[in-house]
């Protein structure tokens, strides 16, 4: 089928429908075109999306991505990246193969159906002008025909007319033939016209025309071949896509079947593993049984042959200490020190006394009944550990040696510390390494340098690396204390577990309960290697502060100067007045305070007192 025979008379609707081709190419083009704006557009938003989620350098995010969880996560968004990236190359693709080539080639399609149509339109003005002379000839050919025809009808009449002279019949017959081989030639040039039109328009029908309709149907044929192929590469290019995608996908599903469940567990054990030991068992305190409150039973120097019934903390071999307290307030709270006071010298020198018991002054409450008046005296801190951490966070003070951390993680942090202080030394032993290099080379060949411009560089770095070494040896030293604290500060905590057992005949049994009402969970404790269980009160908190510290019931006057070396207690020198907070219990102890942050007990003989009787709290020990 030919668009040249079979459409010969449709010219305007071919025009129409070859522009209408155009159309259709146009948008398609303008189709891709959008699908490779929404295929960018989807490529960042998924960028986007990952970026969004990728974990915070520096920031704890970043360290929960040990999980394998989070690690398979953090694939994920790295697929996904990938996975945008092909979203962008499918753009790139079709905007380079489909909407560029095809832009080009509109344009040449529509100069190439532009001159097949100005042929066509060239030809039709042809056999239009060709028409015209046809019919112009043809009517002078008709003309000249009546002409003639009238000129012989008026010669028959005047040679018919007896009255008319032969010169006028002569002229009337010369007229006619004048006329008659006018129409003779008009025949003759109409004849030529009308034979020379109906070539034109035999050229015209069967030759011009169908060639430029055959010109333009082969053009529309390649334009709708050029689409379809175009079509195909619009599927090709996703196509080709869908490997690499698929290698993401099956990425994102290895990442998903490497996650390990019972690896995660461990980590968590790794990440929040205090090192310390859960509390014993609390025993019974029988509080029926009459109390006698003398100094010889109850007193903190009694020990543990003398067959009194003796509560312990615990029933396992490790103690808790109370959370963040201070020492010499909370244990001076709870107790006085773990041994009997001194006896007063006889001079000036305390060793120059001969060693004897202090004859107790008065009876002693029980321990249990002065550490509840002390718990129910403070209703507002119900959990040191809390408030502690409250401060903490307000504060934004974190010590240097992690010291308010459990030993585990405080062995990690230090660690991790270590760890990063050697990195920095390797960094700065190889840029001192790279100067001094660089110093050799100034020195062999001076004219590229002066090598002594290196020495302060040189000088500079030595002194940051032994900063950084001192730094690093600080934090192994608190490591090497940490790895070691255990046996180490056991050694320690049994010697001072035996004094304070042999001492203490009440141990609290509130101290484990408020302990684990803590709402994180989470308290400093030291570890004994007692078997007896009891209460080693040792390691407390020294940034905690009281929010009401004790008034002062009167002052003291020290009379010998005393070295308080032992837990709770305080040194005075001889001379010195100081502030009285707790009267003698019968211990033989006196609590003192020097100033806001210093407190603790003195031996009672060491100082006279002077008890302001107005005070509140001031009152007598009988």
């Amino acid at each position: 089928m030919s668009w040249g025979t079979e459409l010969w008379d449709q010219f305007d609707n071919l025009e129409k429908h070859t522009q209408w081709g155009i159309d259709i190419l146009e948008k398609y083009i303008k189709f891709v075109k959008e699908r490779t704006e929404i295929e960018l557009s989807y490529a960042k938003q998924l960028r986007n999306l990952a970026k969004k989620y990728q974990p915070k350098k520096n920031s704890k995010e970043e360290e929960e991505y040990r999980y394998t969880a989070c690690k398979a996560f953090l694939s994920t968004l790295n697929e996904m990246n990938d996975y945008a990236g092909q979203h962008e190359v499918i753009s790139e693709n079709m905007t380079s193969n489909i909407t560029v080539e095809l832009a080009r080639y509109v344009q040449e399609l529509k100069q190439e159906r532009k001159s097949y149509f100005h042929d066509g339109r060239k030809a039709q003005q042809h056999i239009e002008i060709c028409w015209k002379q046809l019919e112009s000839s043809k009517r002078r050919f008709e003309r000249d025909c009546k002409e003639a025809d009238r000129a012989q009808q008026y010669f028959e009449k005047m040679d018919a007319d007896i009255n008319v002279t032969k010169a006028d019949v002569e002229k009337a017959r010369q007229q006619a033939q004048v006329r008659h081989q006018m129409a003779e030639d008009s025949k003759a040039d109409y004849s030529s016209i009308l034979q020379k039109f109906n070539h034109e328009q035999h050229e015209y029908y069967h030759t011009h025309i169908p060639n430029i309709f055959q010109k333009i149907q082969e053009m529309e044929e390649r334009r709708i071949v050029r689409i379809g192929d175009s079509m195909k590469t619009y599927a090709e290019v996703d196509r080709q896509v869908i490997p690499i995608i698929g290698k993401c996908l099956d990425e994102i599903v290895k990442a998903a079947e490497s996650i390990d469940q019972k690896n995660d567990s461990q980590l968590v054990i790794e990440a929040y593993k205090s090192g310390f030991e859960p509390p014993g068992d609390i025993e019974f305190e029988d509080y029926t049984q009459p109390m006698k409150r003398t100094v010889s039973d109850n007193s903190l120097s009694n020990s543990r042959g003398e067959g009194k019934p003796e509560l312990k903390f615990g029933g396992k071999s490790k103690g808790k200490l109370w959370p963040f307290i201070k020492k010499n307030k909370l244990m001076s709270l709870l107790t006085s020190p773990h041994q009997p006071p001194p006896p007063p010298p006889a001079s000036a020198s305390p060793s120059a006394v001969p060693n004897g018991p202090q004859s107790p002054k008065q009876q002693k409450e029980p321990l249990s009944h002065r550490f509840n008046e002390f718990m129910t005296s403070k209703p507002k801190i119900h959990c040191f550990r809390s408030l502690k951490r409250g401060l903490s966070l307000k504060l934004g003070a974190t010590p240097e040696d992690f010291s308010n951390l459990p030993p585990e993680q405080r062995r990690k942090k230090l660690q991790q510390k270590v760890d990063e202080l050697n990195k920095e030394i390797q960094k700065e032993m190889d840029q001192r390494d790279a100067i001094t290099k660089m110093k050799d080379v100034y020195l062999k060949n001076p004219q590229m340098g002066d090598p002594a411009s290196l020495d302060h560089k040189l000088t500079e770095v030595s002194q940051n690396i032994e900063k950084l070494r001192l730094e690093s040896q600080k934090f192994e030293a608190w490591l090497a204390e940490v790895e070691g604290r255990l046996p180490a500060r056991s050694e320690q905590a049994r010697r001072q577990s035996g004094m304070f057992d042999a001492q203490n005949p009440a141990t609290v049994n509130n101290c484990a309960q408020d302990r684990e009402s803590s709402p994180d969970g989470s308290y400093t404790e030291e570890q004994s290697q007692e078997g007896e269980g009891k209460v080693l009160a040792t390691d407390f908190d020294d940034e905690f502060d009281e929010e009401e510290p004790l008034p002062a019931i009167g002052t003291c006057k020290a009379l010998y100067t005393f070295e308080g070396q032992n837990e709770g207690t305080i040194s005075v020198v001889e001379g010195e007045t100081l502030y009285v907070i707790e009267e003698d219990k019968g211990d033989g102890w006196t609590r003192i305070r020097r100033n806001e942050d210093e407190e603790g007990y003195v031996p009672t003989s060491y100082v006279e007192v002077y008890l302001d009787k107005n005070a509140k709290g001031a009152k007598t020990y009988i």
